[in-house]
């Protein structure tokens, strides 16, 4: 019990400080080989988010653990939004804008849905292949929409100069802005060195597959230990532990009131662990998921938390202190439930 809390711990923190380097350092590679800056935003830095819970649910499911890959999906997906949004709600009110809710909380809600259907049964390699499919469609969608943005934006300005205002163009441009300043924040002002930062996402990508290792190790002892399902102990400490980067910067957003990218970020966040993490889970080790209380109860708090927080943004476009106790208690009531 005592080496298995011990090797937990251990891997969950260096887990989360490789975790960030190699977001860093992933970007700062892409930027020096001229990759679009939407390109970075959408599939460098959200793969790079999602690498922990990736390398986690992978190395279990490999190891005939299918059980904790999915409980660390499903429990990551309701941490993001009950969790760490909800916490994040507690320090500052968190605005949403229209098209978050239109366009990241309607594919969200997609896809983790399509996954809580998919995981209803034993796991294939074709459910893996599908899900891996929608995530290249929603990869089309993104490119195609930061298109259509640099067009209205080009319009805008034109319009600008013709003395042309338009506050929907301004909003776009403000969006574009935001995530062009997050991109900047990960690469930094002095100009990235292509060694250093290739030795540093090489790096910290071994940490990061050595620390997950190490943490689905210790995960297994503490679940044979308490006598716990491995499910169970996938979504609670494993989920808990891989969303630990996300509270963090989502806090210190808050604190900021830098919380326009926000949303947005944990909306992708459960794209990504719902069609990659998912997909890969499936292909790499295939078969009955083996608790059948995450599979059923779990998934399903997950859809009602995800849909419920989607409500919430297109009634009032904003994530209030009321709205984060809702979901902070139904993260409570779905770890009660799943406990029972």
């Amino acid at each position: 019990m005592l080496v298995g809390l011990v090797l937990s711990i251990v891997g969950l923190v260096v887990l989360s400080l490789a975790a960030d380097q190699f977001v860093r350092g992933a970007a700062r590679l892409a930027v020096i080989l001229r990759i679009a800056p939407i390109v970075v935003g959408a599939v460098v830095v959200g793969f790079g988010t999602s690498a922990p819970e990736l390398l986690v649910s992978a190395l279990a499911a490999v190891n005939g653990r299918l059980d904790i890959g999915v409980g660390n999906i499903v429990g990551s997906n309701v941490a993001n939004i009950s969790l760490v949004l909800g916490t994040a709600s507690f320090v500052a009110v968190v605005p949403v804008s229209s098209s978050v809710v239109r366009r990241d909380a309607a594919v969200s809600v997609a896809a983790v849905g399509l996954f809580a259907l998919l995981v209803q049964r034993d796991l294939t390699r074709l459910e893996g292949a599908l899900l891996l499919l929608a995530l290249g469609a929603w990869f089309v969608l993104v490119l195609r929409g930061s298109r259509a943005a640099k067009s209205a934006s080009s319009g805008a300005a034109a319009d600008a100069d013709a003395g042309t205002d338009s506050d929907d163009d301004a909003g776009g441009e403000g969006h574009d802005g935001a995530g062009l300043a997050e991109l900047e924040e990960l690469v930094g002002e002095s100009a990235p060195s292509l060694g250093l930062e290739t030795a540093r996402t090489l790096v910290s990508l071994a940490l990061v597959a050595g620390s997950a290792y190490i943490l689905v190790e210790g995960a297994e002892r503490v679940a044979e230990a308490l006598d716990l399902s491995g499910g169970f102990v996938g979504y609670t400490m494993v989920a808990v532990g891989t969303s630990a980067p996300e509270l963090v910067t989502a806090v210190a957003a808050a604190r900021q009131r830098q919380t326009e990218l926000l949303v947005g970020n944990l909306l992708g966040s459960n794209v990504f662990n719902s069609l990659a993490v998912g997909g890969v889970i499936a292909l790499v080790g295939p078969g009955p998921v083996g608790d059948v209380a995450v599979q059923t109860l779990g998934a399903g708090m997950m859809v009602v938390i995800c849909v419920t927080s989607w409500a919430d943004m297109a009634i009032g476009h904003r994530v209030s202190r009321g709205d984060g106790v809702v979901l902070l208690a139904l993260w409570l009531v779905s770890i009660v439930l799943l406990a029972g």
